[in-house]
């Protein structure tokens, strides 16, 4: 069965009738939940059901659960989790208990995104946050260095894998240097290229073979003055696609912020013809939805191909770990750096 190359929002907890009657229509890829979508855990199984049930497919189900400020999944039904500065925090005192605890708390997460028929995470955030920046990416980064936030995001990733939950990487190729949020506006990163190469393309090139990654709405002026990454053909083939190497399924960051110009349909237009696999419209609004679906063809060739090894990664997990004892030690990991049973 052919699916549209887009991944689309919904409007609450459930979906109204013109919701499924448009999903059934343009069968997207995959659906992103946000925290709107979101009340009891029976109801967001219900409403994952509801969605795959109308377009027709085992559609990928995708949520921002990072931890700290990013978690759409909160008290009471569900955990907190910390933000990555944390992580940096302890592996800056004792690597390996850092890296354990970066792996074990993406497991974690795993086990409560399965539970609800989510299936990919918005996660590892591989940006490396410069000093002055704004503070839209600020302890959401694993640490200041490219090597720790590799290092870290790896172990993250690892962890969703081995609980059944696919990884993207964001925001490629970089959001560290940003000056503004891209929700509210489009940001100009002048740093020369040999210095994004050494620093903010760096953890992207030592993960560059995870299966999904997400795009920066950044104009890197040294190599495309004109064009934020999401739309630049330059970007995405010279940087993306060549120094990074990266040759999985990538996704377009939300095309109704406002670092991008134009209507939805000719962002989607434009994303799709710099080279993004598939775009992402995540606020719910059918007149947006509606547009961006003109601009989107389905899903095939070399994108295809991408879509469909992400998802061979996809396994049942064991059942092999207990929540709450590993809530508290993952809690003492982090408070004290020690680690004696997570390598």
């Amino acid at each position: 069965m052919s699916v549209s190359a887009a991944i689309f929002g919904c409007e609450g907890l459930e979906l109204g009738d013109s919701e499924s009657a448009f999903f059934r229509e343009t069968r997207p890829w995959g659906f992103i939940l946000f925290g709107r979508n979101i009340d009891t855990p029976d109801q967001v199984r219900r409403l994952t059901a509801s969605l795959r049930a109308a377009a027709g497919h085992d559609a990928q189900i995708l949520i921002d659960q990072e931890g700290g400020r990013v978690q759409r999944l909160r008290p009471p039904h569900w955990r907190n989790y910390p933000p990555g500065r944390a992580y940096g925090a302890c592996h800056a005192r004792n690597p390996e208990a850092g890296l354990a605890a970066a792996r074990l708390g993406a497991r974690l997460i795993a086990v409560d995104l399965r539970s609800l028929g989510i299936t990919v995470d918005c996660l590892p955030v591989l940006d490396v946050p410069a000093t002055n920046a704004h503070d839209v990416i600020g302890d959401r980064a694993y640490g200041d260095t490219a090597d720790r936030v590799a290092a870290l995001g790896r172990a993250a990733a690892e962890g969703l894998l081995a609980g059944g939950v696919l990884p993207v990487m964001k925001h490629v190729p970089g959001h560290g240097r940003a000056g503004v949020d891209s929700h509210e506006g489009l940001p100009v990163v002048r740093a020369s290229r040999r210095a994004l190469a050494e620093v903010d393309f760096l953890p992207f090139r030592m993960l560059h073979d995870l299966p999904l990654a997400m795009t920066a709405h950044i104009v890197y002026a040294a190599i495309d003055p004109e064009q934020p990454a999401t739309t630049s053909r330059k970007v995405i083939d010279e940087i993306v696609r060549g120094h990074i190497g990266f040759s999985g399924l990538l996704m377009s960051d939300d095309l109704s912020m406002a670092a991008l110009a134009g209507g939805l349909e000719a962002r989607a237009a434009a994303s799709l013809a710099a080279g993004c696999d598939v775009v992402l419209h995540c606020n719910g609004r059918m007149d947006e939805m509606k547009a961006v679906a003109r601009a989107v063809p389905w899903l095939e060739g070399v994108s295809l191909a991408g879509a469909d090894s992400a998802v061979a990664l996809l396994s049942e997990p064991p059942v092999d770990l207990d929540p709450a004892e590993n809530h508290l030690y993952l809690a003492r990991i982090l408070a004290d750096g020690a680690e004696d049973r997570w390598g």
